[in-house]
This record gives C-alpha cells, structure tokens and sequence, in this order.
C-alpha cells in the first residue's frame, strides 16, 4: 500500500506511523519505509528514530528493531538494557537483544494501520 507524501517531512510521517505500532508488538525500518512508499530508506527511518528524543509527544522508538528482531538502535537509549527493558515491559521476549519469536510480535502498517492512519491513500 502505498501512502501520500503531504506537505509533513519524512521524519514526521516516521514518527506518525511508530506512533501506531500497538503495545507490546515491533516493526520494522524497511516496514515503515515501504509503508511510506520509499521502500529503500530504511536507514532514513533509523535516522528519524535516532532524533525522536526531540519530539514534544513521546515515540514509541522502542518498538522498532531491525528486519531480524535484533535491537539495533538500544545504544540509543542511554542505558544498553533500556530499550530491551522497554520492550519487556510490553510483555515482548528479548534475549541478547533479539526479540525472541519475531513474528509473534511482529506488527506490518501496511496491514495494521487504522482506516485513520496518518495519511490519506493514494487511489
């Protein structure tokens, strides 16, 4: 499925879409990426996940690991347990920083979004 661009920056529309990953489920950088119809910025959304910190409301960055479960972006949470311990407290399995049975808790906005979602689709 593939979403409009809008007037919102790349960031914003990251952070919009990680705003809707349930409790206690993860995605993924290229999952969101594809979502937002840029299938090879990956990296991009690890970018927006790395500046999340600054946004006024909270972003659930915790929840975004990469394609294989593995916790990429725990060094930055300032602690290297806080984003598994995030994660864990959702009820999410992680062990040497690999969420244990991915696909149990992986969630895909391209078939999760609510009808809302973030943006409006391209028809």
């Amino acid at each position: 499925m593939k979403m409009a661009v809008g007037n919102e920056g790349f960031f914003e529309r990251v952070y919009c879409v990680v705003s809707q990953i349930p409790f206690g489920r993860v995605t993924s950088y290229g999952a969101i990426a594809r979502y937002l119809g840029s299938g090879r910025s990956a990296r991009m959304v690890g970018w927006a996940m790395n500046q999340s910190h600054s946004q006024p409301l909270m972003v659930p960055a915790h929840r975004v690991v990469n394609r294989n479960g593995l916790l990429t972006g725990k060094h930055h949470f300032g602690g290297s347990e806080l984003m598994a311990d995030l994660l864990r407290s959702e009820g999410v399995e992680v062990v040497n920083n690999h969420v244990v049975n991915f696909s149990k808790y992986y969630w895909d906005p391209a078939s999760g979004m609510p009808d809302s979602g973030c943006f409006p689709k391209i028809m």
